[in-house]
């Protein structure tokens, strides 16, 4: 698998590949083909390398020792950039690679499974960066974003979605849900709104009056 770099300056989401679960060849297809800046986190380079993506961007601390030199000799031209800050996680950091150089928007893989501490941390996370850059994290079971302003979207009848609260979400307001609410409060470990669901074919609309919502779009 490869990704043939067409140059369309940033008009397309940046791929960000973590080092957690890897996703199906062909989720990683989709994404790729529209020819977007690869970001890879520090060790997963290896992985990536195997399935023939050509990757723009090798960033991390790399305090395990990578071999750089290796790896470059293995693709060239990359960029490489180093970001010893251990106050932040790499995938933190490659979001704000990616907010620096002007993205609007990333897609994001391998961030969940494996370590679940590192997936509650990568999912929950992104809340702080969401009026900054668009950001989707993707896997074969599901599509997680955070809620920006007024959510509004066509689904089909029964499709999963799930509401889930980042700390206290208030004034929380859905409509075209099997299970709607007005007004409500969420709180992450108390009161969500997992595993709901489109009533029927047409419109979904979610908003909340302050906090950070997740919404979750899955499938098995």
């Amino acid at each position: 698998m490869s990704s043939h770099h067409i140059v369309r300056e940033k008009q397309e989401p940046a791929l960000l590949i973590a080092n957690g679960e890897a996703c199906q060849p062909e989720l990683i297809g989709q994404l790729l083909e529209w020819s977007p800046t690869v970001v890879v986190l520090d060790r997963a380079i290896w992985r990536v390398f195997e399935l023939g993506i050509k990757v723009d961007v090798l960033l991390g601390d790399f305090d395990r020792g990578l071999d750089l030199e290796a790896i470059m000799a293995e693709q060239y031209p990359l960029e490489i950039v180093h970001t010893p800050d251990q106050n932040k996680t790499d995938l933190d950091k490659g979001i704000e690679f990616l907010i620096e150089r002007g993205y609007p928007a990333v897609n994001i893989i391998w961030a969940t499974g494996r370590r679940a501490d590192h997936t509650l941390t990568n999912m929950t996370n992104i809340v702080r960066y969401k009026d900054q850059i668009r950001i989707t994290i993707l896997d074969d079971h599901s599509r997680i974003f955070p809620l920006v302003g007024q959510f509004e979207k066509w689904y089909e009848a029964g499709t999963p979605i799930s509401l889930i609260p980042v700390g206290t979400v208030t004034g929380f307001t859905s409509d075209g849900l099997k299970y709607n609410l007005q007004d409500a409060t969420l709180q992450l470990g108390y009161f969500t709104s997992s595993s709901n669901e489109a009533a029927q074919d047409g419109f979904v609309r979610i908003e909340a009056q302050t906090g950070d919502l997740l919404i979750m779009e899955c499938w098995d």
